[in-house]
């Protein structure tokens, strides 16, 4: 029973291992390095688009909130005579 059970183990790590190495090979090939490197460019596009994304909503959020314009051009009330808010 204990050989069956190394024998089993050491099959499944043998195959583990194959495995692996034929990837890690696929990965340094010149294909697999520029698939890679295409990747990680997209990446960064997509992030450089979320932040400028939430940039420009907090930025939107925080001059609602200030009651600033459009241009950074604070909207000023004219208090008028008889008018008690």
């Amino acid at each position: 029973m204990t050989r069956g059970l190394w024998f089993v183990a050491g099959a499944g790590a043998g195959a583990y291992a194959m495995i692996r190495a034929r990837r890690v090979k696929e990965t340094l090939t010149a294909d697999g390095l520029s698939d890679r490197w295409h990747a990680l460019s997209l990446g960064a596009r997509m992030l450089r688009d979320e932040v400028a994304q939430g940039q420009a909503e907090a930025e939107t959020q925080l001059r609602e909130r200030f009651g600033l314009g459009p241009h950074g051009v604070p909207e000023l009330t004219i208090a008028r005579k008889g008018d008690d808010d």
